[in-house]
């Protein structure tokens, strides 16, 4: 996107994953160890789910069976288990709707699913389709605040979460009056944006699946805009430049005027003439 369209991308979160203490998980009095399974929508669910087993020095039992939303978030597991001694199953297309006919074979099983405090829709689809599960809040989104003098002057905006959006307008109150392109993906950040105030400009479609793919469609229909109106502008400056000639050459001919006017000092050698007449007369 860079190479293509001239611009450079960079990446400064709006906000941070803060992990929950062990003190603080213990008190949604839920024992790990009653679950069988785990359902997992993301690598951040992983990494806090084993952090706090080892916080609460909980061994992570061999038996235990991971359903994972997506073939990478499956992989990621790597990390800390040995991938192919554990039972781990994955949705093909990364969609949680695809994930639900495999949890429907593994019905007797008590699932946990590690969430953050401000999560996503993933949910629904369990609740919709009448999995027995357990949401268990393991870490929480929070501001990732900006420092006093850092720069901000991005021409585009492009947020992920509801989050993201209640960062931005807390870090900048005067946010309605900057005047920035803004690219949000989900239907919880649209909403969010919309709440806000701010005017969406980029988002995914049908056509443009991804948020990448979203952002290039619009950097292409901007980047065509500026081409045709560079066009206009060099078209109008060719013509202004053709008549210009024409108005220099009329303006030529003003020295003829100034050689009309020389004749004056003849006038004046005819008045010199004058003394002689006057000496004639002393005659």
């Amino acid at each position: 996107m860079e190479r293509n369209f001239g611009v450079e991308v960079v990446f400064r979160p709006f906000i941070k994953v803060e992990g929950l203490s062990s003190k603080e998980f213990r008190q949604s009095k839920i024992n790990i160890s009653d679950y069988s399974a785990i359902i997992l929508t993301a690598r951040t669910a992983i990494d806090h789910f084993f952090r706090l087993c080892k916080e609460l020095r909980y061994n992570v039992p061999d038996t235990l069976k991971y359903f994972c939303v997506s073939e990478t978030v499956a992989h990621y597991l790597q990390k800390y288990v040995i991938y192919r001694k554990r039972k781990i199953f994955y949705s093909e297309t990364g969609l949680m709707e695809d994930l639900i006919p495999i949890i429907a074979k593994h019905h007797k099983e008590t699932y946990l699913m590690p969430v953050s405090d401000v999560h996503n829709d993933k949910a629904v689809v369990l609740d919709n389709n009448k999995v027995k599960y357990v949401k268990s809040v393991m870490y929480r989104t929070v501001s990732n605040d900006f420092k006093p003098g850092e720069t901000f002057d991005y021409d585009m905006l492009v947020f992920f979460t509801p989050a993201g959006i209640k960062s931005y307008t807390t870090n900048f109150p005067d946010y309605k009056d900057r005047h920035v392109v803004i690219a949000a993906m989900g239907q919880t950040t649209l909403e969010a944006a919309e709440a806000a105030g701010l005017h969406v400009d980029v988002t995914i479609t049908p056509e443009t699946p991804s948020m990448a793919s979203a952002i290039a469609h619009y950097l292409k229909k901007v980047k065509a805009e500026e081409e045709k109106a560079a066009a206009k502008a060099a078209r109008a400056k060719k013509a202004t430049a053709a008549k210009a000639p024409a108005k220099k050459a009329t303006a030529a001919k003003a020295p003829a005027k100034k050689a009309t006017a020389t004749k004056a000092p003849a006038k004046k050698a005819t008045a010199a003439k004058a003394p002689a007449k006057k000496a004639g007369e002393k005659k």
